[in-house]
């Protein structure tokens, strides 16, 4: 990617001890709080909050409405759809202070996540995995598959590109071909 200056909106927030990688942008109402650290070519749509303490890796887009909390990391180029909510507790009451119990939550390389989706805390998502719109993720996610319902059930598998697989394992975009190893796919051979 070529070098381009980072974007802050000037209705965003942005705490002290903060890091922001070139290129980012950070659109209208956002922000960012103390601790969290920002990779770079990230876009954070309108009214995303950051942190504290949250890693946001590069390349990833975060749409409107999505707050990323602490104990919730995202590798690179992951995508978070519209209003789709992470949780950090398992049992929450709001008479009891429970953020020492906030649960880890990693979202591996490439990952989407589908608008209104919930990720429950505690649980990794795969590399390249989809969960679609409004699914209820409950348990970890296989690298590639592809998530939907409440609770989130595998309905199939994603290539690296977002496409659907068939029964070959072959996406239909890029030709890229997959295997099933201890039930979830790996890439065999890269598109040319």
């Amino acid at each position: 990617m070529s070098s381009s200056p980072t974007f802050v909106h000037p209705t965003a927030i942005i705490d002290e001890d903060v890091e922001i990688g070139e290129g980012t942008r950070i659109w209208h109402f956002c922000h960012v709080l103390s601790g969290s650290r920002i990779g770079a070519h990230c876009v954070l749509g309108q009214n995303v909050m950051i942190g504290p303490n949250a890693r946001v890796g590069n390349g990833c887009k975060i749409q409107n409405n999505v707050s990323i909390y602490e104990g919730v990391t995202l590798e690179d180029d992951v995508f978070c759809g519209p209003s789709m909510v992470f949780t950090n507790v398992l049992l929450p009451r709001a008479h009891i202070s429970r953020k020492a119990e906030f649960k880890l939550t990693l979202v591996k390389r490439g990952a989407s996540i589908g608008a209104n989706a919930t990720i429950v805390c505690g649980h990794t998502i795969g590399a390249y995995a989809m969960v679609g719109a409004g699914a209820v993720v409950t348990a970890d996610v296989a690298p590639h598959a592809l998530m939907i319902g409440s609770p989130a059930r595998r309905s199939g598998w994603v290539s690296r590109s977002g496409e659907r697989l068939g029964k070959n394992l072959v996406c239909p975009r890029t030709g890229e071909r997959y295997r099933i190893e201890s039930e979830a796919i790996v890439l065999v051979e890269k598109s040319r």
